[in-house]
């Protein structure tokens, strides 16, 4: 079932599956045989799916932390500075660095900018805005990707991909139906 038209380019092969436990079952299975390029598609989040591929990435709880304590030392720097160096008033006798007076705007900073490192450092890592990717040329994929259906993609350029040994694997995983994906 090779529908890959001559002179296109092949992205790799992408296998449908009943429902989430087989995809999970299936991509335990790819990594375990050796395949490092590969991706998971379902209609909702399965959890299990990110210890199957062996997906560890921690990037993203550092990038909230820097940008909290960037946040941190900006609230507190630009506070300190205006007090004490820029504009300091001498009101009552009381001090010019009077730390409980910086904490609600040290906080709010904090959060801000943990917050926009989050949703920042998620878009660089994950690639967005991406409007194309190869698999939206796969029938199946546009028709029931987003309502019923689980799929499993391996790409060609990992380095244990063989077009047709790697179709017979997605075979043997049990899929419904194994797709080329077309770049």
């Amino acid at each position: 079932m090779d529908h890959t038209p001559a002179g296109s380019t092949l992205y790799g092969l992408m296998a449908e599956f009943e429902d989430p436990t087989a995809l999970v079952e299936a991509a335990r299975r790819t990594y375990d045989e050796g395949y490092r390029r590969f991706d998971s598609f379902s209609p909702f989040p399965i959890h299990d799916i990110f210890s199957a591929m062996h997906l560890e990435d921690r990037r993203v709880p550092w990038l909230v932390l820097g940008g909290g304590v960037a946040g941190l030392l900006t609230g507190l720097g630009l506070q300190v500075w205006v007090s004490a160096f820029a504009y300091p008033l001498n009101i009552g006798g009381r001090p010019l660095l009077s730390w409980p007076m910086f904490i609600p705007v040290a906080f709010e900073l904090t959060i801000l900018f943990a917050a926009f490192a989050a949703v920042f450092g998620m878009f660089i890592l994950n690639g967005l805005p991406m409007p194309y990717h190869p698999v939206f040329n796969v029938a199946r994929f546009v028709e029931h990707a987003s309502q019923d259906s689980f799929f499993l993609a391996i790409e060609s350029g990992d380095p244990k991909f063989d077009r047709q040994s790697t179709r017979s694997f997605l075979q043997a995983l049990g899929a419904k139906e194994v797709n080329d994906v077309e770049e």
